[in-house]
């Protein structure tokens, strides 16, 4: 029976469907159709060719339209290109532009065509390691001489860096290619199986060229809406820091008539989790997520009760706690006891054994825990080879089906592991500094519980869990990128479909648990996590035999989490909510921007009730079965 639960929420993951007549969300009549939200936490920058942080993509995924689009279920569909095709080898790609697009200003005003050139621009933008794009890691390997270039600009900038090899090359080299106005051409280092699926992800994002050139490092910055051009379903027509963001619709886009929101109004409140569901009560804004502390308070509430709907449960998100290897916080927390525990693998073992998910879970999604808990890194459900879910490859599929929390199995790491770091030097007990992200919801209330079940299973005198709030602003760059951590939730929204995606946040030079550092620093785990790497490296090697492929990237997935590099905790969570959307309209891809648009989704009169949340569910089942 939890098997087939699990299949019917994962389904919903898949549930984006196109359903027409719904309520005041028409725009055809030519009402303004206004959506207003409230939100708490203020984007970094506009600049979406160097951001990696999901709350900037939910703007540049509404003003910028990519080659290639998602419709509901899932399916790649002509955007920016109408059409394309491949060489034999499928190493060169030849996009052929939809004519007509232009780039705007953020009053509208339009400024230029759009072209081949703006792609162009833009990836040597992205390459130029100046501006330090957070994503053009993904170009490398995949566009041919995009490593090379952009290792060429850091040697330029210094050229006694050793940290790059080579010397700088010519653009003209990189392969992306503007063959006339409306004729892009990319050129890979290999066959790529996900290609076509990663031009939905931000680095492959067209800019105007002379904006970028005028700009520089000033493109896109958090200052007002004026500094980046609009290609995309809306305009961002006002953007003031911490008060607030308007998006109109962009009437002049190539699918406006999808496109049936026609204002967004989305305003800052540093208590908006706290205020946002009596909002909405009193009709002033049309969304608010319900924490844990109050959604028994609405739903046992016979009026309140029918404002309420669960989120869509998606496996484009998995969450997964960090060791982290290059411990950067304050003396008081023992950050150099921390980096012989962290480098013990029989303490990461000890920690993983001890952590019930469930119990953490229960805490956010009483309803459906044991649907969201995971066991492996990638999501099951996320990728599929001929009839297989990847997450059933090789070692992967015995870790699928079991539990990491194993009480007895705690309890032998954890004598193991007191005997190996007394005889390191270790101190104890081990401090575990972990901080919690005020932008999300019950994750501190999560901490503490992890604290007290950790410390009463392990034992206070082994392990002393600290558990902070930090900040409300830059958790990232002041937190997890700095190593201002020991221990903590983190998580990776996939970039394409493929396995391959769910390597990056523990790649080489990696900001999310610096396992790379381990080895620059002989640490006792040096040799694991090099092995990792190579294992890595391998699977990455492969491509062409995807079987071959998937069962590489399987045994490397495997191998990180048997080892308690880290530990995977769950997806993104089916919640409560008031909201006014429809959660299975608008564009689907269990990767990159999609989920993100507000093309193709109507407002409603009045917030889906939990029966009209079921109702679609039903009707969406039977039209993707008329769509296969």
């Amino acid at each position: 029976m939890k098997r087939k639960l699990l299949v019917l929420m994962l389904c919903l993951a898949m549930a984006v469907s196109m359903l027409a007549g719904c309520g005041s969300g028409d725009s055809a009549s030519g009402d303004e159709v206004t959506y207003r939200t409230l939100y708490s936490g203020e984007i970094q920058t506009l600049n979406y060719l160097t951001t990696a942080n999901t709350n900037d993509f939910t703007v540049s995924a509404n003003v910028i339209d990519t080659l290639v689009e998602y419709n509901s279920y899932g399916e790649i569909q002509p955007s920016l290109a109408e059409t394309w095709e491949t060489s034999e080898d499928g190493t060169v790609w030849t996009f052929h532009l939809r004519e007509g697009v232009k780039w705007y200003d953020n009053t509208g005003a339009e400024v230029a065509d759009l072209t081949a050139n703006d792609f162009v621009s833009a990836m040597q933008y992205v390459l130029t390691s100046e501006y330090e794009s957070a994503t053009a890691q993904n170009l490398f390997g995949v566009i041919q001489n995009a490593q090379e270039y952009y290792n060429g600009t850091m040697a330029a900038d210094d050229p006694e860096t050793e940290e790059v090899e080579g010397v700088p090359i010519d653009f003209s080299e990189v392969g992306v290619k503007a063959l006339d106005e409306y004729t892009l051409e990319y050129t890979l280092e290999a066959p790529v199986p996900y290609f076509l699926s990663a031009l939905t992800y931000i680095c492959y994002m067209p800019a105007y060229g002379p904006l970028l050139e005028e700009m520089g490092a000033s493109f896109g910055a958090a200052t007002d809406a004026s500094t980046i051009y609009y290609c995309g379903a809306y305009i961002l027509e006002e953007f003031s820091p911490q008060e607030r963001r308007v998006y109109v619709k962009n009437e002049n886009n190539w699918d406006a008539d999808n496109v049936f929101i026609t204002r967004i109004e989305q305003t800052y409140n540093a208590e908006a989790s706290t205020i946002a569901p009596t909002m909405v009560e009193r009709g002033e804004v049309d969304y608010a997520s319900l924490s844990a502390d109050i959604v028994d308070g609405w739903l046992n509430d016979e009026e309140r009760s029918q404002m309420v709907s669960l989120s869509r449960s998606t496996v484009d998100y998995s969450y997964f706690f960090c060791f982290n290897f290059d411990p950067n916080f304050d003396e008081e927390y023992e950050p150099e006891n921390w980096r012989l525990a962290v480098n013990n693998e029989n303490f990461r073992q000890a920690m993983m054994a001890s952590i019930d998910r469930l119990r953490l879970l229960d805490i956010t999604s009483p309803e459906n825990a044991e649907l969201l808990v995971q066991n492996t890194i990638t999501p099951g459900t996320f990728t599929v080879l001929e009839g297989t879910d990847y997450t059933e490859f090789g070692d992967l599929a015995e870790i699928s089906a079991r539990d990491s929390f194993d009480e007895e199995r705690a309890l032998e790491y954890r004598d193991l592991a007191r005997e190996e770091l007394t005889e390191a030097g270790a101190a104890f007990p081990i401090k575990v500094y972990m901080v919690a992200n005020p932008n999300e919801t019950d994750r501190d209330s999560q901490y503490v519980v992890l604290e007290q079940q950790v410390e009463a299973l392990l034992g206070s005198d082994f392990v002393d869990i600290i558990v902070e709030a930090g900040p409300s602003q830059n958790f990232l760059s002041e937190v997890r990128r700095t190593g201002n951590y020991a221990f903590m939730v983190c998580n990776w929204g996939a970039d394409y479909a493929d396995p391959e995606t769910w390597t990056d946040p523990f790649d080489r030079e990696n900001n999310y648990n610096f396992m790379d550092l381990a080895i620059e620093q002989g640490g006792a785990s040096a040799d694991v996590i090099s092995e990792y790497y190579s294992l890595v490296d391998a699977a990455k090697a492969e491509k062409v035999d995807l079987n071959a492929r998937y069962e590489a990237f399987a045994a490397a997935e495997a191998f990180l989490i048997e080892h308690a590099l880290v530990i995977p905790f769950s997806i993104s969570g089916s919640d409560y909510q008031i909201t006014k959307l429809n959660v299975f309209e608008g564009q689907y891809a269990p990767f990159g921007v999609s989920t993100l648009r507000y093309k193709g989704q109507h407002l409603e009169d009045d917030p889906i009730t939990m029966e009209e949340f079921e109702a679609n569910y039903e009707q969406w089942l039977e039209e993707a079965a008329n769509a296969q």
